[in-house]
């Protein structure tokens, strides 16, 4: 009985991710796998609407204006902060051209409920976005990018494969650069989707003008280990080989090669820093408190799902943000050095 040829992870990964968002139901939520923070509070898609307006404003307050949402759930983010835009700063919605990136049929039907004919256009990749100054916003997309992994080996690294539900290991296919001093047995995971995303990106913001804000959770410093994890109904620690297509797949994001290949292609780089600070000085518990003393049977949940975005306990730490800016924009906000 013959067994198929060992898979490679990040191509194992592409082919379960597909699948899974091909499904027609909705994995965001209590109901469904996982919840993001646009979920949990309606602040962190008002504060990044505003801190979008301010950067819009750095930029030369440039007519039309491409907005974009990679990965864009059920379109609560941009229905917040497009929601915060128009009252804080009519000038730019009015300028603004709403374009999401979005592969999932199921997905793209949910974000017509939520944004209605605000979207100008859907696309299934980055790179097809239309040229002109950009405004990209990306939470929690790049860490489910497929990823590879190596392992280091007594005569050096080998590349982990898929093969009968299980790992095995072999001579690297057109191996990436690997750090030549790591210690035997530790696994090094790169997202070379990931970090061509990030030279696009950073390319076109240096050419055309704009700035991504990249939020995702993971490491501000290098660093080795196996960060792949697959989640279903809100339970961890499943086998992430098991059952492809049926579960979320997801890893850490190395937010410092991230930035490497963002200087690398000419882009200014901010960050990384964690998430609880940069939207603490954001003011997101301000807005917090004003939104549960507007509605005091809420309060309670509202101020718990925001201090749950802002508390290192919680998603404060783990999480961090990533500007890639076009080099002639002053320091944005929340990126302060001091």
């Amino acid at each position: 009985m013959s067994h198929p040829a060992p898979e490679r992870l990040d191509r194992f990964m592409a082919r379960a991710a597909a699948a899974y968002y091909a499904a027609p139901r909705s994995p965001f939520g209590r109901g469904g796998d996982f919840t993001t923070a646009p979920e949990i509070s309606q602040a962190f898609g008002e504060v990044l609407g505003a801190w979008c307006a301010v950067a819009w404003q750095a930029m030369g307050r440039p007519d039309p204006v491409i907005l974009a949402e990679a990965g864009p759930g059920r379109g609560t983010l941009m229905a917040d902060a497009l929601r915060a835009i128009a009252q804080v700063a009519p000038g730019f919605r009015a300028a603004l051209r709403l374009h999401l990136v979005e592969t999932s049929p199921a997905l793209r039907q949910a974000q017509r409920a939520a944004l209605g004919d605000a979207v100008a256009a859907w696309h299934d990749a980055i790179g097809a976005l239309p040229d002109g100054p950009l405004l990209l916003l990306a939470n929690e997309f790049l860490d489910a990018l497929p990823i590879r992994q190596f392992v280091r080996g007594g005569d050096g690294w080998v590349e982990r494969f898929v093969a009968d539900g299980g790992f095995v290991e072999a001579p690297a296919e057109a191996p990436p650069p690997l750090p030549a001093d790591a210690p035997e047995g530790v696994v090094k995971e790169v997202a070379e989707a990931a970090l061509a995303i990030a030279a696009a990106l950073s390319a076109r913001v240096a050419a055309q003008g704009g700035v991504a804000l990249l939020v995702d959770y993971g490491p501000a410093a290098p660093s080795f280990g196996d960060t792949l994890q697959a989640m279903r109904a809100h339970e961890r620690g499943l086998d992430p080989l098991a059952e492809p297509g049926s579960r979320d797949l997801t890893a850490h994001v190395d937010f410092p090669a991230l930035a490497a290949a963002a200087r690398a292609a000419g882009a200014a780089v901010h960050g990384p820093l964690p998430q609880g600070l940069v939207l603490q000085r954001l003011g997101l518990m301000t807005r917090a408190a004003m939104l549960a003393q507007a509605r005091p049977r809420l309060a309670g949940e509202i101020l718990s799902g925001a201090e749950r975005l802002v508390a290192a306990e919680g998603m404060g730490r783990l999480f961090k943000m990533l500007a890639i800016a076009d080099p002639a924009l002053p320091p944005l906000p929340g990126f302060e050095t001091a």
